[in-house]
């Protein structure tokens, strides 16, 4: 059997059945590899997404440390934290997007670079904050131990100044050397008579000298006189009063003397606002709110 012809249209179909399934499987051809770089690329910008989100929660707890110190940051610092935070802030929400673009990503690093050099300066900040902190502290404690000490030291001189004060105080105190008491009468003719009795006695004359003593301040001197009778009371005014030996008390005369650190007497004159009795009368004599000695008389 002879081979048919086969006409030149039928050709030209079949060359363009051909064309037409090459064309088919190239289209399908570039549609897979097209698919695939896309799945690639999603699976890509999703862990870049991971990788940024994991970076941004670095640099937030390393801010998170330094609020653990309870540092006093001071206004320069706390704002700077406060802008790092907002970076953050719309870091993450940028981050929490369903798609992003490869622009935001490489935005996204360039924040996240940025970040990281300024909590490194950020924490250099902290760390030298603290050292300051520990330089005061470590200043103060010293300062405060110094003071400490100072005051111990100026107690110790103000006690020894105070005792010492107190010796000079008693060393320069006037004390009685000897003392007599005389009871007497005036006559008519103004003559002063010394008595014995209680029934003659008008006044009581204290004569008494004081010992040499080169501290003693020289210049007048108040002399108080406190009057007891014989049976232990006081014979004195409600309202004289002086203080002497850390306390007040009432006195029954006073009077000045000039002292000048010699044998001078000195006469203080009293007289009983009522009748003298028979007993013994002490004088206790006062100067300069120390005691300054007493002496006795017996009236019969």
């Amino acid at each position: 059997m002879e081979p048919q012809n086969v006409s030149k249209g039928d050709r030209n179909k079949i060359y363009f059945l051909v064309i037409v399934i090459v064309a088919l499987i190239g289209t399908n051809a570039f549609l897979f590899f097209k698919d695939r770089q896309q799945s690639q690329r999603f699976v890509t910008v999703s862990t870049e997404k991971d990788k940024l989100r994991l970076e941004v929660e670095k640099i937030e707890v390393e801010l998170d440390k330094v609020n653990a110190l309870n540092l006093d940051l001071g206004e320069k610092l706390e704002s700077e934290q406060k802008l790092a935070r907002e970076k953050i802030a719309e870091l993450k929400t940028a981050l929490e997007k369903g798609q992003i673009t490869q622009g935001e990503l490489d935005k996204a690093y360039t924040q996240i670079s940025e970040l990281k050099v300024f909590v490194k300066n950020y924490n250099d900040q902290i760390l030298q904050l603290q050292r300051d902190n520990l330089f005061l502290k470590n200043s103060r404690d010293s300062l405060e131990s110094t003071l400490k000490n100072l005051s111990g030291r100026a107690s110790n001189l103000e006690n020894e100044n105070s005792n010492l004060n107190a010796k000079v105080k008693t060393a320069a105190a006037l004390k009685l050397q000897n003392a007599e008491i005389v009871a007497f009468r005036t006559k008519s003719n103004g003559k002063k008579i010394e008595v014995t009795k209680s029934s003659g006695t008008e006044k009581l004359s204290v004569r008494f000298s004081i010992v040499p003593n080169e501290l003693a301040e020289k210049g007048h001197h108040n002399i108080y006189l406190r009057v007891f009778d014989p049976a232990g009371n006081l014979l004195a005014d409600e309202s004289n009063r002086f203080e002497a030996d850390g306390q007040e008390m009432q006195f029954s005369h006073s009077i000045f003397i000039n002292y000048n650190n010699d044998d001078s007497t000195y006469v203080i004159d009293w007289a009983n606002p009522n009748p003298f009795i028979k007993g013994i009368y002490t004088v206790i004599l006062y100067a300069d709110g120390n005691t300054l000695g007493k002496a006795q008389i017996d009236l019969k």
